[in-house]
């Protein structure tokens, strides 16, 4: 007899995959656990074998009532996601929050949300990702105003277009409150222990197994591992396995499931600096920089801050401590070969900055402080692995740090990495159906990267289980867009970091416009609550009224009189005169929003035009079963990218370093003769 379509032979008799039970359970001789699904959406089915048949029956049925009330009460999910970092967080909250039985597997509960290197979220780039995130639904930006201790603008002095926003946060404070977040989250449970396999069932993930043995079985799973997938931490010439010095953990197993499941992988470094005291830090030598005032919260739904606000302080290495560097770097495992691993170009340990720019005679030290009262401080921008020895020494030639007292010394880790071009848009992997990666993992460095990764792979396996379409926000759309494309089209040889520079239409994705962009997205994707998209729709009308009065209403200055909109454009024009001529029912974010959007018109017209062009290559659908053997025309080198990449549009594949616009011309043209027709077009093509 046949269960939903599909004979399945006994797990006594099963030859291949990997099967969650066998062994494990004394009556796994004749009951197993797959997963018989129709689609995304089938019921469970438990599967029994006895006397030479199968027969499939429903989870309702009294048969192995009490072992299976077990397993599911022990084992079954809708989505599992390993690890806890800030991938990790935003995964899992993404999916219970959109009704998902969901279960975080974590080393340990103490651990979730910590901040492995500086207390800081934002920055150049990543502030824009944040207030993203922020507006698709998810919790970092939340978080971050719970704890954060200096709120400032970056940029300020520039365009709106590069304006990022930054909070240093308390450390501390940061971590408690997202763990009570992912604590007291429904549908999401956590479980302690390390993944040492993955269960697969022909081509499609159904699971995992713990060191313990225990087996836990969901539809979807998503890894997020960060620093710990088989890390190695390098202190001077000494290294040892780990994720984060504080937790000398790694897994070890998952990494050789991942090469064993014949991804290909990378292997990356990153690294830290030293935590200061502040009780022996000399002030007095150092220049204090303050936040904005008043600050300023980075999430969109954030009405009041509440931790006491403090200052950070710049310093400089001097000639001498260049000088201890680069005569120790025999002690380096930078420079004597035992770090191989590929270093974050954008993040320089102080090592690499004194050999690299040694034209420069000092280098900037933010003192950065971990917590409201100032007692341990993080130097960023003196990352190093070098020993302890030189740490003390060269730390104490910097102004202000003379008589320092180091709490915990800084270091190098090398971690494995997936190549990122394994993924669908989607952050599915290509090779095994229902396994997400996001984080680390795919190569990219920070927290905020991390972060949205984590949401769009979390909200992305609950849109599949319910059956409907993916969130793939385009180039077009959003710095996330950009943050993914560049990932699975053209993947990365170094550790990824987001910049403004790497985004087409700044002016058109700026921070401050965020929520009338995504917003509605994260609502229909069931992530964002009515309420909050409700103030977001009645925000939009707003500024369009403002707008609206800012056309009609006229001014003078200098004695010519013209619409306040026009005024707005010219260089020497009082910008705080507009705030006289508008209502006092338009809130001042409103007034400021509507200002930019007139002040820069002509750019955001050429802008959108060009948006558009872009947007209509990624409506055109290529199907996976495209054979570009068959197309005449491509050269050899075009046909190997395209099939190592498998673009998902012609958009994507228009993006593939060395695929010619010649090329994207026969691809399309084949497609609009039905050669290779999609099964699913997104765009009939004319």
């Amino acid at each position: 007899m046949e269960a939903v379509g599909k004979k399945i032979e006994p797990v006594s008799q099963r030859k291949s995959g990997r099967y969650p039970f066998g062994g494990k359970f004394p009556w796994a001789s004749f009951c197993s656990w797959p997963l018989a699904l129709k689609g995304d959406q089938a019921d469970y089915q438990l599967i029994f074998f006895s006397e030479g048949f199968i027969e499939g029956l429903n989870l309702n049925i009294s048969i192995c009532q009490e072992k299976l009330s077990e397993i599911m009460s022990k084992y079954q999910f809708d989505v599992i996601v390993v690890g806890a970092g800030h991938a990790g967080c935003e995964a899992s909250l993404a999916s219970a929050r959109t009704g998902w039985e969901t279960c975080l597997v974590t080393f340990s509960r103490q651990t979730i949300g910590v901040l492995s290197c500086n207390p800081a979220v934002g920055g150049v780039g990543k502030g824009q990702l944040v207030k993203e995130l922020d507006a698709l639904g998810g919790q970092l930006a939340q978080t971050a105003d719970a704890a954060g201790i200096q709120f400032r603008r970056l940029n300020a002095s520039k365009g709106p277009a590069v304006w990022s926003s930054r909070v240093q946060v308390d450390r501390h404070l940061f971590a408690s409150s997202m763990q009570t977040v992912i604590t007291s989250q429904k549908n999401l449970q956590v479980v302690e222990g390390e993944v040492t396999e993955l269960l697969i069932e022909d081509g499609v993930a159904v699971g995992i197994r713990l060191n313990k043995g225990d087996s836990l079985l969901a539809r979807k799973i998503i890894l997020c591992p960060g620093t710990f997938l088989n890390g190695t931490i390098h202190l001077g010439l000494e290294s040892f396995p780990g994720g984060r010095l504080e937790e000398q953990k790694v897994s070890q197993a998952l990494a050789k499931e991942i090469a064993n499941l014949g991804f290909r992988s990378l292997r990356f470094k990153t690294g830290t600096c030293a935590r200061l005291d502040g009780q022996t830090i000399n002030f007095t030598r150092l220049t204090p920089q303050y936040g904005d005032e008043p600050p300023v919260p980075l999430s969109f739904s954030t009405r009041q801050l509440r931790v006491k606000q403090v200052a950070c302080y710049l310093t400089y290495t001097t000639e001498q401590t260049h000088f201890l560097i680069r005569n120790n770097l025999s002690r380096s495992p930078l420079y004597t070969g035992k770090i191989t691993g590929i270093g974050v170009r954008y993040c320089p340990s102080i090592e690499d900055k004194v050999v690299r720019f040694s034209h420069h005679p000092r280098h900037h030290i933010f003192l950065e402080p971990e917590d409201a009262s100032g007692q341990i401080y993080y130097p960023n921008g003196i990352s190093t692995s070098l020993p302890q020895d030189i740490q003390d020494a060269f730390i104490r030639t910097i102004p202000g740090l003379e008589e320092v007292r180091i709490l915990r010394y800084g270091y190098g880790i090398e971690y494995d990495v997936v190549d990122p071009t394994e993924l669908k848009p989607t952050l599915e992997t290509k090779r095994i159906k229902n396994l997400y990666l996001a984080g680390q993992i795919n190569g990219t460095t920070g927290y905020e990267e991390a972060a949205v990764q984590g949401l769009l792979a979390g909200l992305n396996a609950s849109l599949s289980l319910k059956g409907k379409e993916p969130l793939v926000l385009g180039r077009h759309e959003g710095y996330i867009g950009v943050l993914i494309d560049d990932l699975v089209t053209r993947g990365t040889n170094e550790p990824y970091r987001m910049f403004t520079s790497r985004v087409e239409y700044r002016l058109l994705l700026r921070e401050d416009n965020a929520d009338l962009r995504l917003t509605e997205k994260g609502y229909l994707a069931g992530l964002v609550p009515e309420e909050r998209w409700l103030q977001v729709s009645q925000k939009k009308k707003m500024l369009q009224e403002a707008i609206v009065v800012l056309r009609q209403t006229r001014m003078s200055f200098s004695g010519i009189t013209r619409p306040a909109a026009d005024w707005l454009r010219q260089p020497n024009f009082p910008i705080l005169e507009i705030f006289h001529v508008l209502p006092k029912e338009f809130p001042e974010k409103v007034i400021q929003q509507a200002m930019i959007e007139l002040r820069y018109e002509p750019y955001l017209k050429r802008q959108l035009a060009e948006r558009q062009l872009w947007a209509e290559l990624e409506k055109i659908a290529l199907p996976e079963s495209f054979d570009y053997e068959q197309l005449p025309g491509l050269s050899l080198e075009i046909r190997e990218k395209l099939r190592h990449h498998r673009p998902t549009t012609l958009g994507q594949a228009s993006r593939i370093s060395g695929v010619t616009p010649a090329a994207i011309s026969l691809i399309l043209y084949a497609l609009k003769k039905g050669q290779y027709p999609s099964s699913k077009p997104s765009r009939k093509i004319q």
